[in-house]
């Protein structure tokens, strides 16, 4: 009988053709180094996962991945973008080979945790908390940090994002890149009636609670996926949590030269 070497978790994006034939054939490559695979059920028993698509892929399958406080997430780009999927669908194998050597760095990602109507969400990039429409007035929001009043502000919305979701919808709304390791979030205020409303970075010791004000209600959007309908004199708790995700690092890479590769940063 082979000897298991490690237990690993496949995801991939269904919708992608290259992100099926990329799992069909990583999986091959797995089983031939005896690799035993686990169902996503299983992914307390698992000591890494292989996550195949867009940076959507990685953020859907987080929520079952931070099950698991100690498994190694390869996130493969099979996407367009692909900034938080930055293993090169060529560079897997390579990067695996070096992973059963011990032979890799890895990068820690911060969660938050979002709490609304008795919903508790985890949270990898942000949550959105916004009007319901385009064409709805602005909502008048009250943002608490601890006991003390940060703002009462009238806008299109806010954006309350990890680092890792610094530089997603947060930046295109004006808000700073953050490094990923910091233990921090920021608040980004969406299109605010008042301009010195700006962009403001927190540490996650901070539990923060924003309430809604108008009289009409209006929308919060965790992580890309799970939205809610948010009623009139409702409250969000947003606050940290012990959870990350381990990232597996491609080889000679380093933040810097992802933001120029991917947002051509300064140039």
């Amino acid at each position: 009988m082979k000897k298991i070497t490690k237990r690993g978790v496949l995801f991939y994006n269904e919708d992608k053709p290259l992100a099926r034939e990329l799992y069909l054939e990583y999986k091959k490559f797995l089983e031939e180094k005896n690799i035993e695979l686990l169902s996503k059920k299983e992914i307390k028993n698992g000591d890494f996962a292989v996550v195949i698509g867009g940076d959507g892929t990685l953020l859907r399958a987080s929520k079952t991945i931070i099950e698991n406080d100690n498994i190694d997430v390869f996130a493969v780009n099979a996407g367009s973008l692909g900034f938080l999927t930055e293993i090169k669908k060529e560079e897997f194998k390579k990067t695996f080979e070096r992973y059963l050597k011990g032979d890799i760095e890895r990068e820690e990602r911060v969660l938050l945790k979002v709490k609304y109507n008795n919903e508790i969400h985890h949270i990898l990039n942000d949550v959105v908390i916004m009007k319901k429409n385009a064409l709805s007035k602005l909502i008048k929001l009250k943002v608490t940090i601890g006991d003390k009043t940060l703002c009462t502000i009238k806008a299109d919305g806010i954006i309350v994002s990890t680092p890792t979701g610094s530089t997603a919808y947060s930046l295109s709304a004006g808000g700073p890149i953050l490094i990923p390791n910091l233990e921090v979030m920021v608040i980004t205020p969406l299109a605010p009636h008042n301009l010195t409303s700006r962009p403001i970075v927190l540490s996650n010791r901070d539990r923060i609670t924003v309430s809604l004000l108008s009289e009409e209600d209006g929308e919060i959007i965790i992580d890309g996926d799970i939205s809610r309908k948010l009623e009139v004199n409702s409250k969000i708790e947003l606050y940290s949590c012990n959870k990350k995700i381990r990232l597996v690092l491609p080889e000679n890479r380093d933040y810097y030269s992802v933001l120029h590769e991917k947002l051509k940063w300064s140039e």
